[in-house]
Protein backbone atom coordinates (compact mmCIF):
# COMPACT_ATOMS: atom_id res chain seq x y z
CA UNK A 1 0.00 0.00 0.00
CA UNK A 2 2.98 2.23 0.41
CA UNK A 3 4.93 1.80 -2.87
CA UNK A 4 2.62 4.18 -4.68
CA UNK A 5 1.21 6.58 -2.11
CA UNK A 6 3.60 7.18 0.64
CA UNK A 7 0.54 5.85 2.80
CA UNK A 8 0.93 3.91 5.66
CA UNK A 9 -0.77 0.64 5.80
CA UNK A 10 -4.51 0.23 7.42
CA UNK A 11 -5.11 4.46 6.94
CA UNK A 12 -6.97 4.50 3.21
CA UNK A 13 -8.63 7.88 3.50
CA UNK A 14 -6.19 10.91 1.85
CA UNK A 15 -6.24 13.61 4.68
CA UNK A 16 -7.54 17.14 3.57
CA UNK A 17 -6.59 19.82 5.81
CA UNK A 18 -8.23 22.60 7.22
CA UNK A 19 -7.57 26.24 5.06
CA UNK A 20 -9.33 28.49 5.79
CA UNK A 21 -13.16 28.99 7.47
CA UNK A 22 -15.16 29.72 4.69
CA UNK A 23 -17.86 31.49 7.28
CA UNK A 24 -15.21 33.87 7.89
CA UNK A 25 -14.82 34.41 4.48
CA UNK A 26 -18.06 35.08 4.20
CA UNK A 27 -18.48 37.70 6.69
CA UNK A 28 -15.27 39.60 5.53
CA UNK A 29 -16.58 39.84 1.94
CA UNK A 30 -19.75 40.97 3.43
CA UNK A 31 -18.63 43.81 5.38
CA UNK A 32 -16.30 44.59 2.25
CA UNK A 33 -19.05 44.73 -0.32
CA UNK A 34 -21.16 46.86 2.32
CA UNK A 35 -18.12 49.01 3.00
CA UNK A 36 -17.94 49.71 -0.77
CA UNK A 37 -21.36 50.38 -1.44
CA UNK A 38 -21.21 53.19 1.40
CA UNK A 39 -18.58 54.79 0.38
CA UNK A 40 -19.64 55.60 -3.19
CA UNK A 41 -22.17 58.31 -1.79
CA UNK A 42 -19.12 59.93 -0.59
CA UNK A 43 -18.08 61.90 -3.61
CA UNK A 44 -22.26 63.58 -3.09
CA UNK A 45 -21.66 65.38 0.25
CA UNK A 46 -19.44 68.29 0.27
CA UNK A 47 -16.91 69.93 2.30
CA UNK A 48 -15.59 68.41 5.71
CA UNK A 49 -19.04 66.31 6.76
CA UNK A 50 -17.32 64.06 3.36
CA UNK A 51 -14.02 62.92 5.92
CA UNK A 52 -16.65 63.02 9.12
CA UNK A 53 -19.06 60.51 7.27
CA UNK A 54 -16.31 58.68 6.04
CA UNK A 55 -14.31 58.03 9.50
CA UNK A 56 -18.09 57.50 10.71
CA UNK A 57 -18.46 54.47 7.68
CA UNK A 58 -15.47 53.16 8.21
CA UNK A 59 -15.55 52.81 12.27
CA UNK A 60 -18.58 51.59 12.26
CA UNK A 61 -18.26 48.68 9.67
CA UNK A 62 -15.00 48.10 12.05
CA UNK A 63 -16.78 47.47 15.06
CA UNK A 64 -19.10 45.40 13.06
CA UNK A 65 -17.41 42.81 11.25
CA UNK A 66 -14.74 42.32 14.18
CA UNK A 67 -17.90 41.40 16.64
CA UNK A 68 -19.09 38.48 14.01
CA UNK A 69 -15.85 37.60 12.56
CA UNK A 70 -15.04 36.81 16.24
CA UNK A 71 -17.67 34.17 16.42
CA UNK A 72 -15.49 32.30 13.77
CA UNK A 73 -11.63 32.64 14.44
CA UNK A 74 -9.52 30.35 15.72
CA UNK A 75 -6.95 32.47 17.75
CA UNK A 76 -9.07 33.03 21.16
CA UNK A 77 -5.82 31.34 22.71
CA UNK A 78 -3.09 29.56 21.21
CA UNK A 79 0.08 27.60 22.27
CA UNK A 80 3.05 26.48 20.11
CA UNK A 81 6.66 24.58 20.78
CA UNK A 82 9.04 23.17 18.85
CA UNK A 83 9.99 18.99 19.74
CA UNK A 84 11.01 16.20 18.34
CA UNK A 85 8.30 13.09 18.60
CA UNK A 86 6.96 10.27 16.72
CA UNK A 87 5.23 10.84 12.93
CA UNK A 88 2.94 7.77 13.01
CA UNK A 89 1.74 5.22 14.50
CA UNK A 90 3.53 1.66 12.80
CA UNK A 91 6.62 3.69 12.87
CA UNK A 92 9.90 4.58 14.37
CA UNK A 93 10.33 7.87 12.44
CA UNK A 94 10.89 11.09 14.14
CA UNK A 95 10.35 13.85 13.34
CA UNK A 96 11.47 17.95 14.50
CA UNK A 97 8.30 19.76 13.73
CA UNK A 98 6.35 22.74 15.00
CA UNK A 99 3.31 22.00 16.94
CA UNK A 100 0.34 24.61 17.47
CA UNK A 101 -2.65 24.38 19.09
CA UNK A 102 -5.67 27.50 18.42
CA UNK A 103 -8.58 27.24 20.09
CA UNK A 104 -11.65 29.24 18.76
CA UNK A 105 -15.39 29.88 20.49
CA UNK A 106 -16.51 26.30 18.21
CA UNK A 107 -13.96 24.37 17.96
CA UNK A 108 -9.80 23.87 18.08
CA UNK A 109 -7.13 23.92 15.10
CA UNK A 110 -4.30 21.75 15.27
CA UNK A 111 -1.16 22.40 13.34
CA UNK A 112 2.05 20.58 12.27
CA UNK A 113 5.05 21.77 10.66
CA UNK A 114 7.75 19.35 9.90
CA UNK A 115 11.41 21.53 9.87
CA UNK A 116 11.98 21.49 6.92
CA UNK A 117 8.58 20.48 5.81
CA UNK A 118 10.06 17.72 3.88
CA UNK A 119 11.00 14.80 5.61
CA UNK A 120 10.90 10.90 4.61
CA UNK A 121 9.71 11.99 1.00
CA UNK A 122 6.04 13.12 2.66
CA UNK A 123 5.30 16.93 3.55
CA UNK A 124 4.59 17.72 6.99
CA UNK A 125 2.03 20.29 6.66
CA UNK A 126 -0.92 19.69 8.48
CA UNK A 127 -3.76 22.14 9.61
CA UNK A 128 -6.79 19.78 10.91
CA UNK A 129 -10.05 21.52 11.88
CA UNK A 130 -12.02 20.21 15.11
CA UNK A 131 -15.59 21.45 16.24
CA UNK A 132 -16.72 21.22 19.98
CA UNK A 133 -20.21 19.92 18.07
CA UNK A 134 -18.24 16.98 16.64
CA UNK A 135 -15.82 16.23 19.13
CA UNK A 136 -16.68 12.82 20.34
CA UNK A 137 -15.26 9.25 20.15
CA UNK A 138 -16.41 8.71 16.70
CA UNK A 139 -14.58 12.28 15.34
CA UNK A 140 -11.19 11.38 17.33
CA UNK A 141 -12.00 7.47 15.39
CA UNK A 142 -12.26 9.18 12.22
CA UNK A 143 -8.88 10.97 12.91
CA UNK A 144 -7.67 7.65 13.58
CA UNK A 145 -8.93 6.35 10.66
CA UNK A 146 -7.49 9.21 8.21
CA UNK A 147 -3.83 8.50 9.79
CA UNK A 148 -3.05 11.98 11.03
CA UNK A 149 0.51 12.04 12.68
CA UNK A 150 0.47 11.15 16.74
CA UNK A 151 0.97 14.79 17.79
CA UNK A 152 -2.10 16.07 16.13
CA UNK A 153 -3.64 12.82 17.79
CA UNK A 154 -2.18 13.21 21.17
CA UNK A 155 -3.64 16.98 21.50
CA UNK A 156 -7.12 15.90 19.85
CA UNK A 157 -7.33 12.95 22.60
CA UNK A 158 -7.65 15.81 25.31
CA UNK A 159 -10.59 16.71 23.89
CA UNK A 160 -12.95 14.08 23.98
CA UNK A 161 -15.50 13.78 26.75
CA UNK A 162 -13.40 10.57 28.21
CA UNK A 163 -10.02 12.83 28.70
CA UNK A 164 -9.49 13.20 32.06
CA UNK A 165 -8.49 17.26 31.69
CA UNK A 166 -12.06 17.37 30.56
CA UNK A 167 -11.08 20.51 28.33
CA UNK A 168 -14.11 20.13 26.17
CA UNK A 169 -16.19 20.44 28.97
CA UNK A 170 -14.27 23.28 29.53
CA UNK A 171 -14.27 25.02 26.45
CA UNK A 172 -17.61 24.30 24.61
CA UNK A 173 -19.36 26.33 27.58
CA UNK A 174 -17.66 28.96 28.16
CA UNK A 175 -17.26 29.41 23.89
CA UNK A 176 -20.99 28.74 23.80
CA UNK A 177 -21.64 32.14 26.20
CA UNK A 178 -19.12 33.92 24.64
CA UNK A 179 -20.29 33.54 21.69
CA UNK A 180 -24.29 34.34 22.76
CA UNK A 181 -22.66 37.48 24.37
CA UNK A 182 -20.90 38.80 21.21
CA UNK A 183 -24.16 38.33 18.91
CA UNK A 184 -26.17 40.46 21.53
CA UNK A 185 -22.90 43.02 20.70
CA UNK A 186 -23.88 42.84 17.41
CA UNK A 187 -27.49 43.33 17.73
CA UNK A 188 -26.58 46.39 19.78
CA UNK A 189 -24.60 47.67 17.37
CA UNK A 190 -27.19 47.48 14.64
CA UNK A 191 -29.39 49.27 17.03
CA UNK A 192 -26.48 52.05 17.80
CA UNK A 193 -26.40 52.61 13.73
CA UNK A 194 -30.45 53.08 13.44
CA UNK A 195 -30.55 55.36 16.45
CA UNK A 196 -27.15 57.80 14.90
CA UNK A 197 -29.55 58.20 11.77
CA UNK A 198 -32.37 59.28 13.85
CA UNK A 199 -32.76 62.49 16.33
CA UNK A 200 -32.04 60.15 19.26
CA UNK A 201 -27.86 60.91 18.88
CA UNK A 202 -27.98 60.28 23.23
CA UNK A 203 -29.53 56.69 23.08
CA UNK A 204 -27.19 55.78 20.15
CA UNK A 205 -24.17 56.82 22.65
CA UNK A 206 -26.30 54.51 25.46
CA UNK A 207 -26.37 51.48 22.85
CA UNK A 208 -22.56 51.88 21.77
CA UNK A 209 -21.52 51.79 25.36
CA UNK A 210 -24.40 48.43 25.78
CA UNK A 211 -21.86 46.90 22.94
CA UNK A 212 -18.93 47.67 24.38
CA UNK A 213 -20.68 45.36 28.01
CA UNK A 214 -21.48 42.73 26.11
CA UNK A 215 -17.74 42.71 24.48
CA UNK A 216 -16.58 42.61 27.68
CA UNK A 217 -18.94 39.87 28.97
CA UNK A 218 -17.33 37.79 25.82
CA UNK A 219 -14.61 38.05 27.14
CA UNK A 220 -15.21 37.13 30.48
CA UNK A 221 -17.07 33.52 29.76
CA UNK A 222 -13.82 32.88 27.95
CA UNK A 223 -11.83 33.60 30.66
CA UNK A 224 -13.67 31.04 32.86
CA UNK A 225 -11.29 28.64 31.51
CA UNK A 226 -8.17 30.21 32.92
CA UNK A 227 -9.62 29.81 36.15
CA UNK A 228 -9.58 25.44 36.45
CA UNK A 229 -6.68 23.83 36.47
CA UNK A 230 -4.92 24.06 33.07
CA UNK A 231 -4.18 20.55 31.13
CA UNK A 232 -0.87 20.35 29.94
CA UNK A 233 0.12 19.02 26.74
CA UNK A 234 3.52 17.34 27.00
CA UNK A 235 4.91 15.96 23.25
CA UNK A 236 8.22 14.69 23.24
CA UNK A 237 10.36 16.07 25.77
CA UNK A 238 8.57 19.22 25.46
CA UNK A 239 5.59 20.68 26.76
CA UNK A 240 2.90 24.33 26.39
CA UNK A 241 -0.07 25.32 27.79
CA UNK A 242 -2.77 27.66 26.06
CA UNK A 243 -2.39 31.49 26.40
CA UNK A 244 -4.68 34.32 25.09
CA UNK A 245 -4.22 35.52 21.70
CA UNK A 246 -5.05 37.63 18.93
CA UNK A 247 -9.02 37.06 18.93
CA UNK A 248 -8.89 38.11 22.56
CA UNK A 249 -7.01 41.32 22.74
CA UNK A 250 -8.43 41.95 19.77
CA UNK A 251 -12.34 41.87 21.31
CA UNK A 252 -10.33 43.90 24.49
CA UNK A 253 -9.72 46.64 21.91
CA UNK A 254 -12.56 47.08 20.10
CA UNK A 255 -14.40 46.80 23.35
CA UNK A 256 -12.62 50.24 24.64
CA UNK A 257 -12.86 51.48 21.22
CA UNK A 258 -16.72 51.14 21.76
CA UNK A 259 -16.30 52.63 25.07
CA UNK A 260 -14.75 56.20 23.96
CA UNK A 261 -17.07 56.53 21.39
CA UNK A 262 -20.06 55.78 23.61
CA UNK A 263 -18.56 58.06 26.42
CA UNK A 264 -17.53 61.01 23.78
CA UNK A 265 -21.25 61.21 21.71
CA UNK A 266 -22.72 61.28 25.48
CA UNK A 267 -20.67 63.75 26.84
CA UNK A 268 -20.50 66.04 23.69
CA UNK A 269 -24.57 65.77 23.10
CA UNK A 270 -24.56 67.30 26.93
CA UNK A 271 -22.33 69.99 26.34
CA UNK A 272 -23.67 70.81 22.39
CA UNK A 273 -26.82 69.24 21.35
CA UNK A 274 -26.82 71.53 18.36
CA UNK A 275 -23.52 70.80 16.79
CA UNK A 276 -24.05 67.15 17.39
CA UNK A 277 -27.08 67.24 15.79
CA UNK A 278 -25.83 69.20 12.81
CA UNK A 279 -22.66 67.16 12.70
CA UNK A 280 -25.02 63.79 12.19
CA UNK A 281 -27.15 65.82 9.91
CA UNK A 282 -30.18 65.33 12.21
CA UNK A 283 -30.82 69.35 12.37
CA UNK A 284 -34.29 68.94 10.35
CA UNK A 285 -36.79 69.46 13.26
CA UNK A 286 -34.86 72.78 14.28
CA UNK A 287 -35.90 74.10 10.57
CA UNK A 288 -39.39 72.49 10.64
CA UNK A 289 -40.00 74.14 13.80
CA UNK A 290 -38.48 77.26 12.31
CA UNK A 291 -40.52 77.13 9.26
CA UNK A 292 -43.68 76.59 11.92
CA UNK A 293 -42.77 79.88 14.12
CA UNK A 294 -42.41 81.59 10.62
CA UNK A 295 -46.05 80.48 9.61
CA UNK A 296 -47.40 81.53 13.16
CA UNK A 297 -45.75 84.69 12.46
CA UNK A 298 -47.34 85.33 9.17
CA UNK A 299 -50.86 84.26 10.78
CA UNK A 300 -51.15 86.47 13.60
CA UNK A 301 -50.09 89.44 11.70
CA UNK A 302 -53.27 88.59 9.13
CA UNK A 303 -55.30 88.16 12.10
CA UNK A 304 -53.75 91.53 13.39
CA UNK A 305 -54.77 93.36 10.44
CA UNK A 306 -57.99 91.72 10.05
CA UNK A 307 -58.64 93.02 13.26
CA UNK A 308 -57.65 96.51 12.43
CA UNK A 309 -59.82 96.49 9.52
CA UNK A 310 -62.96 95.63 10.85
CA UNK A 311 -63.13 98.77 13.27
CA UNK A 312 -62.43 101.07 10.60
CA UNK A 313 -64.74 99.20 8.09
CA UNK A 314 -67.47 99.89 10.72
CA UNK A 315 -66.81 103.46 11.27
CA UNK A 316 -67.13 104.32 7.71
CA UNK A 317 -70.60 102.70 7.28
CA UNK A 318 -71.43 104.75 10.63
CA UNK A 319 -70.58 107.87 9.34
CA UNK A 320 -72.41 106.96 5.89
CA UNK A 321 -75.51 106.38 7.33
Amino acid sequence: MTFYDDIYPFYPLQRISFIFSGRLLTVILVFLVLAASLLLILPGIRGKSRLFWMFRIVTSLFIGVVVVALNFTSSWAEASMTTNATYKSFSKAVINADVGLHVGLYGINVTLRGNPVVQFNETINYNEMFSWHDMAEEEYKEALEKGLPNPILYIVEKFTPSSPCGLIFQYRYSGRYASAALWTAFCCWVLANILFSMPVILYAGYMMMVTAAFIFVSMASFSTIMNVPQCVFSIGTNSFVTEYSHSFWLALGTGVLCIIIGTAVVTLNSLMPQKMKAAFSVGVDGCEEDEASSGDGFLNSVFLEGATILPLTSKVKAEHT
